[in-house]
């Protein structure tokens, strides 16, 4: 990290402005966002730091958003010779964080490869329903939403909808599923339908 910003402190230079901003926030009572942005894979951190330090700043700053940028070198610069991260990198790390914000999931859930990262293979919910067959397959129709967000192919949208149709019909069929807008096809190993 010394070759990105020389003498630069992470707690005091990167992490000091945003608790300011948190504090300011707390006084005046105003409803501001806070985000910041990882640029990912230039200093070789792995995405389970990327991740626990977002998940820090989500629970001890309320931060609002944290979004990922695939590093690219830039030529006449400390790392234009530092291999570019893939863009399929940066796009797990968005799966993963959607996950921990909007789907109910702890960090602990998240599976990590052995070096830290995301596999590449299947995104983090299809991980950890691959990593759970004691969980599944789980009954549509009787289904919390909360275990409905854990069904890869529905999202949160969806899975208020199959609960708003479940309290007129029973869902019986894959094209009931699909009606909601979740992904059957992808949803259709991990369910029973009725």
């Amino acid at each position: 990290i010394g070759a990105l910003s020389k003498g630069k402190d992470f707690d005091k230079d990167l992490l000091a402005p945003l608790r300011r901003a948190h504090k300011i926030r707390q006084y005046t009572g105003r409803p501001v966002s806070i985000t910041t942005q990882f640029v990912v894979g230039a200093a070789d951190e792995s995405d389970s730091e990327i991740l626990t330090t977002s998940t820090s700043l989500y629970s001890g700053l309320s931060l609002a958003r944290a979004y990922y940028s695939a590093f690219q070198p830039i030529s006449d610069t400390p790392l234009e010779n530092h291999p570019p991260t893939p863009a399929w990198r940066e796009h797990r790390l968005y799966q993963a964080d959607f996950l921990l914000r909007q789907y109910g999931f702890a960090l602990q859930e998240i599976i990590f490869q052995q070096d830290g990262n995301l596999a590449r293979e299947a995104d983090p919910k299809l991980q950890w329903a691959l990593h759970h067959p004691e969980f599944f397959p789980l009954e549509i129709n009787a289904a919390s939403p909360e275990e409905l967000l854990r069904i890869p192919g529905i999202g949160p949208v969806s899975a208020r909808r199959i609960v708003q149709q479940r309290r007129q019909a029973r869902l019986k069929d894959l094209s009931h599923i699909r009606l909601t807008g979740a992904d059957s096809g992808r949803a259709a190993p991990f369910i029973l339908l009725d």
